[in-house]
């Protein structure tokens, strides 16, 4: 590995810790290393997440508890890594997986480099996606085109030169979960940053029946604002795909100034 890349993980986590066990169990069984480990940790009560990172050698630090994207934030900025690996509590690495992430970003150190997904319900083999998605114009994630030219994120599995936070740019906090983060995956393509896809890598996702319900509308509508008004702007596309949500038209100033604040020079 060259001696300018070192890698962070910035790992969020939340009330499980026999996830977050798990999970750093994995990454400590890879051939290749991380440069350092950050376990943001927005548990109600952090005790065992402090014991568990400090088993496997990771720094803790206490999240901030406004959400998933914001705790992201935190990790992020707590890392010293040249490039930010981002994680989730409940992924796991086949092996081989952080030495084929080292070595694509080598290859072209100021990309945003993605991984794919293999996802268990309820520890039951469910689908397997080899590439990261992309926001499509409806605000939802669509398949890629090119896997070395493309805006995918990868919401745990991405890799971010250090320089997208040094310079400022964030994940939008103002939702729990859904869309917004193919948003940022496109805020940055269109800021210069290429995106490519790492071959072969993906993560373990364990994920739970329970959770497969979650849907978040105003964040889909606020994905969707952003590509057609400026990521690339159609007016007759911002109307369609806008009144898809016309239930949610009540948070559309709100959402329709965050997007201006947000992609205007």
């Amino acid at each position: 590995m060259s001696a300018g890349i070192r890698l962070s993980i910035a790992l969020v986590t939340r009330n499980r810790p026999a996830n977050l066990r798990r999970c750093l169990a994995s990454l400590r069984a890879q051939e290749a290393q991380p440069f350092e480990i950050i376990v943001s940790d927005d548990s109600d009560d952090p005790s065992a997440a402090v014991a568990i990172a400090k088993e496997f050698g990771a720094n803790h630090v206490v999240g901030p508890r406004r959400g998933l994207y914001a705790n992201r934030n935190v990790a992020a900025l707590a890392c010293h890594g040249s490039h930010i690996r981002t994680m989730d509590d409940d992924h796991t690495l086949p092996q081989g997986h952080l030495r084929a992430c080292l070595e694509a970003v080598e290859r072209q150190p100021n990309a945003l480099w993605t991984c794919g997904e293999q996802s268990f319900i309820d520890e039951k083999p469910n689908t397997f996606t080899a590439q990261a998605a992309q926001l499509h114009p409806s605000g939802v994630a669509s398949a890629i085109a090119d896997p070395d030219d493309n805006w995918a994120i990868a919401d745990g599995a991405t890799i971010y030169p250090r320089e997208v936070f040094d310079r400022g740019f964030r994940y939008v906090e103002e939702f729990g979960y859904g869309s917004s983060y193919l948003e940022f995956g496109a805020l940055l393509y269109a800021r210069g940053w290429p995106s490519r896809c790492v071959p072969g890598a993906f993560v373990e996702h364990h994920d739970e029946a329970a959770a497969q319900n979650r849907r978040a509308p105003l964040s889909c509508l606020y994905a969707s604002l952003c590509y057609n008004l400026y990521f690339r702007p159609n007016l007759l596309r911002t109307v369609r795909y806008a009144a898809r949500h016309a239930a949610h038209f009540g948070g559309l100033p709100r959402l329709l100034r965050l997007a201006r604040e947000r992609w205007q020079p």
